[in-house]
C-alpha cells in the first residue's frame, strides 16, 4: 500500500515540475495584440471585377472528336449553323451523320 502512495506522489511531483517549467515559457511568448485591417474590396485577383466571357457554342473540332469517340470514322464537319453542328462520316454500316447542338459541351441531338 505504501509503495502505491509513493509511486503516486512521485508521479505528482514530476507532473507539477513539468508544469512549473513550461508556465513561464508559455507566458513569455503570449503577447496580446490588437489589429485593425481595412480592405477596400473583395479580392484583388486576376479576372475579378471584369464581366464573364459569353459561353461559346460547340466548336467544330470538338464535334469531330466527339463523333470519332462515338464510332464515326473519317468524321468531318459538313454544316455549322447557330443551332447545330452536323458531322458526317462512316460507321460499320456505311455513311452516317451525327447532329450536335451548338451549345457548350456539344450535346447530341440526333444520330
Amino acid at each position: 500500500m505504501f509503495s502505491t502512495f509513493a509511486k503516486a506522489g512521485l508521479a505528482a511531483l514530476i507532473a507539477l515540475g513539468g508544469i512549473s517549467v513550461t508556465a513561464p515559457a508559455a507566458s513569455a511568448g503570449s503577447d496580446v495584440q490588437f489589429r485593425v485591417q481595412v480592405q477596400d474590396g473583395y479580392g484583388h485577383r486576376p479576372g475579378w471585377g471584369r464581366p464573364d466571357r459569353p459561353r461559346r457554342g460547340c466548336s467544330p473540332w470538338l464535334a469531330e472528336e466527339k463523333a470519332g469517340r462515338m464510332g464515326l470514322r473519317r468524321a468531318r464537319v459538313v454544316d455549322v449553323s447557330p443551332r447545330r453542328v452536323v458531322v458526317a462520316g462512316f460507321d460499320r454500316r456505311g455513311r452516317d451523320r451525327i447532329v450536335f447542338a451548338n451549345e457548350r459541351g456539344c450535346p447530341v441531338i440526333r444520330r
